[in-house]
């Protein structure tokens, strides 16, 4: 889910807009349905996620993370929580999840009780998330990077969270044309890219809900406000004309399990400090 992104100037904005959308879509089921109806069978209902996360892309994370039971898996940019909940369940792992809207924390805390795991949720930014350096075997990141001010400073700190050989599974776009920093994304986080996975069938999902969200123009503006409505509208009919072309992957970065050592010293599990502090919190388009 983008669109409070559209118009917000600050993180703080940012996150006000993200309140206010969950909010309205806690009193309509209109925003899941018209999700559904994109996706089709690959619909995780039980997730209910606004984002592209669908049954394919919650197996192949899975099978990328590689957890054992009880190691802990961090989502970050989290929304309410469905991601990582169902991850967790599945894996047997206990959970961090992270998201910059006190309203979707909220949410994702009380929907813990359903999916009956060990996970705790806290309000934080992709680039300060106030967790510790190696305390986590695993961690996703779906269709939330471009809340980070700097993507290379985000995925750095998000790299830091992980213990040695645990990894990050994070979606990743391109537009036409564009070259993938991916590569240079990790080396800076001291991460290897273990996997590029294409979704093919990602851009085809968005046109059909974009497409989906103009023609329940109504519908939205009576059950979610003409707010939420005027972001999703705007959003839906500035993408929909960059659909062609893009290419959509899942982005599987893995921290070594010996981190590489000076010559004439003896290789240890600690992984590197954070150069400078965390960074400064902001947005960057995605």
């Amino acid at each position: 889910m983008t669109h409070p992104s559209t118009t917000a100037s600050s993180p703080a904005e940012l996150a006000a807009q993200y309140d206010a959308f969950h909010t309205a879509r806690a009193r309509s089921t209109l925003t899941a349905r018209l999700y559904a109806a994109a996706m089709g069978d690959d619909y995780p209902d039980e997730v209910a996620a606004s984002s592209s996360c669908d049954w394919p892309l919650l197996g192949l994370m899975a099978a990328r993370l590689r957890m054992r039971p009880r190691q802990l898996l961090v989502d970050a940019g989290c929304g309410t929580g469905g991601v990582g909940l169902w991850l967790a369940r599945a894996l047997a792992v206990d959970l961090e999840g992270l998201d910059i809207s006190p309203v979707a924390v909220d949410r994702a805390t009380f929907r813990r009780t359903h999916f009956r795991v060990s996970a705790g949720f806290r309000v934080a930014s992709l680039e300060t998330t106030g967790l510790p350096d190696a305390c986590a075997h695993g961690a996703v990141c779906v269709d939330a990077l471009a809340l980070a001010a700097n993507r290379t400073h985000a995925v750095r700190e998000l790299g830091h969270l992980l213990a040695p050989g645990g990894r990050l599974v994070l979606t990743r776009a391109l537009r036409r044309g564009s070259r993938p920093l991916w590569e240079e994304q990790a080396r800076a986080a001291g991460l290897v890219v273990e996997h590029v996975d294409e979704r093919p069938a990602e851009p085809a999902m968005w046109a059909r809900l974009y497409r989906l969200w103009i023609d329940h123009e109504d519908d939205l503006r009576r059950e979610l406000g003409d707010d939420q409505a005027d972001n999703m509208l705007r959003e839906a009919r500035a993408r929909l004309p960059a659909l062609p072309g893009r290419r959509a992957v899942l982005l599987t970065l893995r921290r070594p399990a010996a981190e590489p050592s000076a010559p004439g010293t003896i290789a240890t599990m600690t992984p590197p400090g954070r150069p400078g502090g965390p960074a400064s919190t902001g947005r960057t388009p995605q």
